[in-house]
């Protein structure tokens, strides 16, 4: 009777332990599946949508540069720099009398300024009311600015708006002069270009065109 007590006791302690078992491994798979559904939730709601990028300036209705008063290298490296590929042009610039319209890029390497003309680094970016510092070559898109005179128009056109200028002041500094591109009392656009326009080799000054907001 004794032996037989025993086995019982033995008997149903090792069908608690059988039972403990398996709901372990129950709890421990259905735990996994819980905690996978969890993680790919939250993951999910962990995925920023991708920010939309800058409206790009359409540059691909500009009307082809007149290479008529171009030196023959400038044209060159104009048309090298058409296999290039560049960021989108902060904004483009429009001359009427002048007949220019052309990209604005940001800076002014030598492949911006052969490719257009450049906000320089340092000046107010395009649609601030600072002065906006805008540099082109005398032998490139920049040569006509020997035509141009105080009243004349300039516009500036960015993705958002068109911002209008006149030019109210004309001089010829120093590469030193860097006063050209401070402060003005009223927004300002100054565009720069190296002179006299036919000089040979590196131009010692500079042809400053200050043009204020209208």
């Amino acid at each position: 009777m004794l032996l037989r007590g025993i086995e019982r006791v033995l008997l149903g302690v090792g069908l608690t332990l059988c039972t403990v078992f398996l709901a372990m491994l129950a709890y421990r798979e259905v735990g996994s599946r819980l905690a996978l559904r969890s993680f790919k939730a939250a993951a999910a709601e962990a995925q920023v949508a991708p920010k939309p990028e800058p409206e790009p300036v359409v540059i691909d209705n500009l009307s082809a540069p007149d290479y008529g008063l171009w030196a023959t290298k400038r044209i060159a490296g104009y048309k090298e720099s058409l296999l290039r590929q560049f960021a989108p042009p902060v904004a483009i610039l429009r001359i009427p009398k002048l007949h220019l319209e052309v990209a604005v890029f940001s800076g002014t390497d030598e492949w911006v300024l052969n490719r257009g003309v450049g906000l320089i680094d340092g000046t107010a970016r395009v649609g601030d009311n600072g002065n906006i510092g805008i540099a082109g070559h005398r032998d490139g898109f920049f040569r006509g600015l020997k035509d141009v005179a105080v009243g004349d128009v300039v516009t500036l056109t960015a993705a958002s708006a068109t911002m209008n200028y006149a030019v109210d002041q004309i001089e010829i500094v120093t590469p030193q002069d860097v006063r050209v591109l401070g402060p003005r009392p009223t927004p300002s656009l100054t565009l720069v270009t190296c002179y006299p326009f036919y000089y040979t080799g590196d131009a010692p000054k500079r042809y400053i065109v200050h043009c204020a907001r209208r």
